[in-house]
């Protein structure tokens, strides 16, 4: 899961230098749009600038990338370090700007980089720059996406006699569409020889992506610029990936999330169009909008995990789903506190599910005023004032009892760091609770590894001597990982799925897990399209219930002195909260895509095998 952010201006720099009093109104807008997306993507950030119509013989196209969670402001401090070296005048001089600054141009593009296949290093950071001495060959590439099908890209590649130097599926992507894209201008050439402009003009993109995307099986939003000022983003024929837009006569906007679009430039949530499934938003150089669909819709499958965590909670259609999704627990926590309200304190952790933990608490309130008028009705004639007052006042005690430290998804930290850093991710706030008295009742987005909440969480909410520990998940457990942009690789490091091999070792039913390495191993030489996901029968014989349980105890330190309890979300009340987001392939094994189910066969038979690999 990683952010993009386009900005196509549609005047001259001159006019935005007349209307906002700066020609880096395009470049302001795309600090802003990167900024707010942050959130997806923290382990680099990249740019790209394209200059229209600059004479032959001036570099027209500059990208500048860095790593770590400060990639964006370095970028930022490093181009104002080379406007400094002028005078004021020249750097508020848009045609100066223009010819002298290396960021000053009307096509930018932005990128967060959040890693989905283990790699990382300043090579791996979008942008991708392919170089040609022809502009329109030029190709920059950047965009949140995951192939699961790598080795049938890397076979048509070599098939064409390309020598692939990287195997990556950004890497491969670029070539497969720069080679296709040479081809093109290369017949535009013959045809018109070396009119550029009419070749410029007559350049298909559409035509581009419907020869190479075909093959593609994975997620993604995928955004290009070519040298000469042609622009596209195109989307998944699944819808996947999530990809947002505005146009108006001055600017034209691309994002992954809708509201950091709202943010930069002040508009209405119905003012931003969603990018459909398999459709492409082209922008030509001479400002034609086209929408074309590239690819025709498939199993139309929106990630509903970006719902639950990965987006922002900002979002007016995310901010009412996570809080139906608090609500929808109410039911399930009040069973496991036996219904005792007064002795249970409520909080969240972490920040993400702030807006899962409204929901819950509106669920607790309701089901609190049922209760006060069941006993209002039954006693409304010998109430006293002051028996009347107090059921009136009565309330869900809410506090701030855990406070993160440290700003760490350990989820997605490197392997090697993740169990020290978790250790010390909270603190906790004393006093906050009656000890020996009172529950404590915490909501998460999710429970992915479950690491934090072991050496960390339950550890220091313990330290509170609460009687009893609820940790609740907004999501439904998470049992497979996932293929088309966020980094859940291997089998083993999901709390779902290792509770469930404890269960089945515990029952003596490993007669399933080696059946199902059987039928796995028997369909690895299958074309993708035929395999099914025999990982299901792993969880079959037991219900959610039981798994849930054994995902306690092994969450559960074994100094632990409170009862520790957890409740998932329901894959029902998941649709029920977020029913436009059915891809829920991380909580059912219902993968979307052929390569998705090739993906989890060959983790589940890595698994087995002991090969601790990435099973891309």
């Amino acid at each position: 899961m990683c952010g993009i952010a386009m900005v196509r201006l549609l005047k001259p720099l001159e006019h935005y230098q007349m209307k906002y009093g700066t020609w880096q109104y395009g470049y302001q807008k795309l600090y802003l749009l990167m900024e707010k997306q942050h959130n997806r993507g923290q382990e680099g950030a990249g740019m790209a600038t394209v200059k229209l119509d600059m004479p032959a013989g001036r570099e027209y196209i500059w990208r500048d990338r860095a790593l770590g969670n400060q990639a964006i402001n370095k970028i930022f401090e490093d181009n104002k370090k080379i406007a400094q070296k002028y005078t004021a005048d020249q750097v508020n001089d848009p045609h100066w700007a223009k010819d002298n600054l290396p960021f000053a141009g009307e096509l930018y593009l932005g990128h967060l980089r959040y890693s989905a296949s283990g790699k990382s290093g300043l090579s791996d950071v979008h942008p991708f720059l392919r170089r040609n001495n022809w502009k329109s060959r030029n190709l920059i590439l950047s965009g949140d996406f995951s192939m699961t099908n790598l080795d049938e890209i890397f076979a048509e590649l070599t098939k064409q006699g390309q020598h692939p130097r990287d195997y990556s599926d950004t890497f491969m992507l670029l070539e497969q569409i720069g080679h296709t894209l040479d081809n093109q201008v290369q017949r535009l050439y013959e045809r018109y020889g070396s009119n550029n402009e009419t070749i410029e003009s007559e350049l298909n993109i559409a035509a581009i992506l419907q020869e190479t995307a075909p093959l593609w099986d994975g997620g993604y939003n995928i955004c290009g610029l070519l040298g000469h000022g042609d622009s596209f983003v195109f989307r998944d024929p699944w819808g996947i990936r999530s990809s947002f837009y505005y146009i108006d006569d001055e600017i034209a906007v691309v994002a992954s999330e809708r509201p950091v679009i709202q943010t930069a430039l002040n508009l209405e949530t119905e003012q931003i169009k969603e990018l459909q499934p398999g459709q492409a938003l082209i922008i030509k150089k001479d400002g034609r909008i086209l929408l074309e669909q590239v690819l025709a819709p498939q199993k139309i499958s929106p990630c509903s995990f970006e719902r639950v965590y990965s987006s922002r909670g900002s979002d007016r259609d995310i901010y009412n789903e996570r809080k139906k999704l608090g609500y929808l627990l109410t039911e399930s926590i009040l069973k496991t506190v036996d219904f005792d309200i007064d002795h249970s304190v409520f909080s969240f952790i972490p920040n993400t599910a702030e807006v899962a933990f409204y929901g819950m608490f509106n669920g607790i309130q309701d089901y609190m005023i049922e209760q006060k008028v069941k006993q209002i009705t039954k006693g409304k004639n010998s109430l006293s004032s002051e028996e009347m007052a107090t059921i009136i006042s009565h309330r869900p005690r809410i506090e701030k009892i855990a406070i993160k430290d440290i700003k760490l998804r350990t989820f997605i930290a490197q392997d090697k760091t993740r169990n020290d850093l978790a250790t010390h991710v909270y603190d906790i706030t004393y006093g906050s609770i009656r000890a020996g008295e009172d529950n404590i009742v915490v909501i998460d987005d999710s429970i992915v590894r479950g690491t934090t909440l072991k050496q960390s969480i339950i550890k220091i909410l313990d330290r509170l001597n609460p009687k009893k520990i609820v940790i609740v998940s907004s999501a439904p457990q998470v049992r497979y990982p996932d293929y088309y942009g966020i980094d859940m690789p291997r089998m083993n490091e999901f709390v779902a799925f290792r509770a469930t091999i404890e269960l089945l070792k515990e029952n003596k039913l490993e007669h399933i897990i080696n059946d199902v390495y059987k039928k796995s191993k028997a369909q690895e030489e299958l074309p993708k399209e035929k395999l099914v996901n025999y990982v299901k029968e792993i969880y079959a014989p037991f219900t959610t219930e039981q798994i849930t349980e054994k995902i306690a105890k092994i969450l559960t330190p074994a100094d632990t002195k409170a009862d520790v309890k957890i409740v998932y979300q329901s894959l029902e009340g998941l649709h029920e909260a977020c029913p436009e987001h059915g891809g829920d392939w991380y909580f059912s094994g219902n993968y979307p895509t052929a390569g998705g189910i090739r993906m989890i066969n060959t983790a589940f038979i890595n698994y087995i095998e002991g090969k601790d690999k990435w099973s891309l």
